[in-house]
């Protein structure tokens, strides 16, 4: 188990030379690998440089790379505009589908007693650890997952174990994943390295992957106040401590502490990545630590059409809406399609404010009767665009065109804010321009 490339630091401004240098590093060490799996993520997460990854590991390796499987999860299939997007001159032909629900195999599990270990005894069963199956059968002599390293409302810090279990998990893992991480509580989790789930994959990883060529690639990248990005660290690999200093230098570059807490914090979500609260609700799990009691989040998401990433889970937030964490607990005791379905009960938990601040929504097409059907209010973006302007905004304080001061982020999906008095701040002291 080694590092065959680090290079990361507050000042680093890391490209393609670099890109290419680290997945050398891992082609070298394994010797010219002739069948090459890679795993991306998808194209909601185009800002972790991955797409760049592998249309280079494809410029290197030619027709060495056989197969390339956006790790989805639970995410829809990418349309061909979206693969166009993300990978650039990569061949639509050499991009597999993964089903989550169909195809996967399952490695084994992670015993109970371990789990309820690490969870502090408030998830007691075993973790099944599931997979593509392409990732068994393939017959690949190396397994490429790349991705970004930074805070995550599940895991802490997402990457490396989680693509594979979650990326390329099925059902039974990812619905109990979510929901036993957020039985410990999302506050606790996000912006840590080393978290009860955390351990479970990482413990699934050393019992079942040892026979797989698996290799990591994992950026850090750092959102400026301008909206600029800038990778400040490039990882490759194929142990955990490639993880843990990819997720060392992501807490330093993408978690924010404030200096007080807003009473109104508005936020912009990208409308060519969120299409459903599903993913768009990272609004609310990375702003949650920084939201005054009584405040308000505005959330402008004019590309969000739907609930859920699917039919099924998308009936279930309309049944069930945004409720509070003790409800969504008495749900799933009541309720076999929720019990069912344990990943859209932790989306809803986390979706929750806990009844601490109001939530505004501003969707595309999602009408107001729809919005406040599952517990948040409705705004029209067009009237909150008028009236927070963000265009061309930094992240930091600004006074609104009534006068009113907010807290203005730009889609809070690629860091963590909170503010200086949480309980559960990873940081007391105030950082930089978003301070």
């Amino acid at each position: 188990m080694t590092i065959v490339f680090a290079r990361g630091g507050l000042d680093q401004d890391l490209g393609t030379a670099d890109f290419r240098q680290a997945l050398q590093a891992i082609f070298d060490h394994c010797g010219g690998p002739k069948r090459v799996l890679a795993l991306p993520p998808d194209h909601t997460r185009s800002d972790s440089r991955a797409g760049e990854l592998t249309t280079l590991a494809y410029e290197m390796l030619g027709d060495r790379l056989v197969d390339v499987m956006p790790a989805l999860g639970t995410h829809e299939a990418m349309t061909p505009a979206e693969l166009n997007y993300m990978f650039p001159g990569l061949p639509h032909d050499l991009v597999r589908v993964h089903r989550w629900r169909d195809d996967v195999r399952t490695l084994g599990e992670v015993d109970a007693d371990f789990v309820g270990e690490v969870t502090g005894g408030l998830y007691r069963q075993p973790w099944k650890a599931q997979v593509n199956k392409l990732l068994l059968d393939g017959g690949h002599d190396l397994i490429l997952s790349l991705g970004q390293v930074v805070p995550h409302e599940v895991i802490g810090m997402a990457n490396y174990s989680k693509n594979v279990f979650v990326g390329t998990g099925g059902k039974d893992g990812i619905n109990e994943s979510h929901y036993l991480s957020a039985l410990c509580g999302m506050e606790r989790t996000m912006g840590r390295c080393d978290t009860p789930l955390r351990r479970i994959l990482n413990r699934a990883q050393d019992l079942y992957c040892q026979d797989m060529p698996l290799w990591y690639v994992l950026t850090v990248v750092e959102s400026l106040p301008t909206g600029e990005k800038k990778v400040r660290g490039l990882y490759a690999g194929n142990s955990h401590d490639t993880f843990f200093a990819a997720g060392e230098l992501a807490a330093s570059v993408n978690c924010f502490v404030i200096d007080r807490a807003p009473r109104t914090v508005v936020v912009t979500m990208s409308a060519s990545k969120y299409k459903k609260t599903w993913l768009a609700n990272k609004a609310i799990y990375r702003t949650r630590m920084l939201v005054g009691d009584g405040g308000r989040l505005v959330i402008i998401a004019p590309g969000v059409e739907r609930f859920g990433e699917d039919m099924e889970i998308d009936s279930l937030i309309r049944k069930y809406g945004y409720i509070t964490s003790p409800q969504v607990l008495e749900a799933v005791e009541k309720h076999a399609d929720l019990r069912g379905n344990l990943s859209a009960a932790a989306h809803l938990m986390h979706g929750t404010s806990e009844n601490r601040f109001e939530i505004v929504y501003a969707p595309g097409k999602l009408s107001r009767e729809e919005i406040e059907s599952v517990g948040y209010s409705f705004a029209d973006h067009r009237e909150m665009t008028a009236l927070y302007q963000p265009e061309g905004r930094r992240n930091g304080w600004h006074r609104d065109a009534r006068g009113d001061e907010f807290y203005y982020i730009s889609d809070p999906g690629l860091g963590l804010w909170m503010h200086i008095d949480h309980p559960h701040a990873v940081s007391k002291v105030p950082r930089g321009e978003e301070a």
